[in-house]
C-alpha cells in the first residue's frame, strides 16, 4: 500500500445519496480472477449515461470524488475500492460512508473523509461552479482546504488508521511490525504442536 500524507488536486461533485457498492461496481465485475482493471467498471451503468459527471471532460484528471450521504452502502466489496482508486481517485469526501465500505478504505489507502452536510454540499456547489477548483486533503493534520473559496475544514479518522495511511501499511505490514515478537514466539513453542 503506498502512504498518503497529503492529497491535493481537483474534484469529481457526484451529487447522489445512498450510492451503494453495487453501484459503484456491479456485480459482474466480482467474477474478474485479477485485481486490475476495475477502473473500466466504476459507475459503469451511470456512465453509459452521456450527462453522468465522470463523462463530463471538465472533470478529467480529478483525484477526489466528493459524494451525497450514506456512500459505499451496501455488500462488502473491497472492489469498489480499487475501482475507485484504479480510476484514479485518492480520496473520497461524504457527509457519511457505509462502515464496510470506509474500513476497506482505509485499509487499501482511498482516504475517506467524513465531513458535515453543509460543508460537503457547499464543496459540492462550488467544484460544480469551478471545476479547476483546487483541493487540499492533509491526512495527518485531518484537514480539508479550498483556498479559493476561503473553506477550511477538519474530519475524524483514529490514530491508527492515519498511521496506517502515513506509512502505508496494509493489514500484512502491520503484522510484519511485529515479526521480531513472532520470531521470538517461534522459538519457544513446544514442537508437538502442529507448524501449519
Amino acid at each position: 500500500m503506498n502512504r498518503v500524507t497529503i492529497v491535493q488536486g481537483t474534484a469529481v461533485p457526484l451529487d447522489r445519496s445512498d450510492v451503494d457498492t453495487d453501484q459503484i461496481i456491479p456485480s459482474d465485475w466480482l467474477k474478474r480472477v485479477e485485481r486490475t482493471g476495475f477502473e473500466k467498471g466504476l459507475f459503469s451503468e451511470w456512465r453509459d449515461s452521456q450527462d453522468f459527471v465522470l463523462n463530463d471532460e471538465a472533470y478529467a484528471g480529478a483525484n477526489i470524488l466528493i459524494g451525497g450521504p450514506n456512500f459505499g452502502t451496501g455488500s462488502s466489496r473491497e472492489h469498489a475500492v480499487w475501482a475507485i482508486q484504479q480510476y484514479g481517485f485518492a480520496a473520497v469526501i461524504s457527509p457519511r460512508f457505509g462502515p464496510i465500505f470506509k474500513n476497506n478504505s482505509t485499509k487499501n489507502g482511498l482516504v475517506p473523509v467524513e465531513l458535515d452536510q453543509d460543508t460537503v454540499t457547499a464543496l459540492m456547489r462550488a467544484v460544480e461552479a469551478d471545476p479547476t477548483l483546487e483541493l487540499t486533503i492533509d491526512v495527518q493534520r485531518l484537514s480539508v482546504e479550498a483556498p479559493a473559496i476561503g473553506l477550511e475544514a477538519n474530519f475524524v479518522l483514529s490514530d491508527s488508521v492515519v498511521e496506517r495511511l502515513v506509512e502505508g501499511l496494509d493489514d500484512i505490514g502491520i503484522t510484519m511490525r511485529s515479526a521480531d515478537a513472532i520470531d521470538a514466539f517461534e522459538t519457544t513453542r513446544p514442537e508437538w504442536l502442529p507448524s501449519q
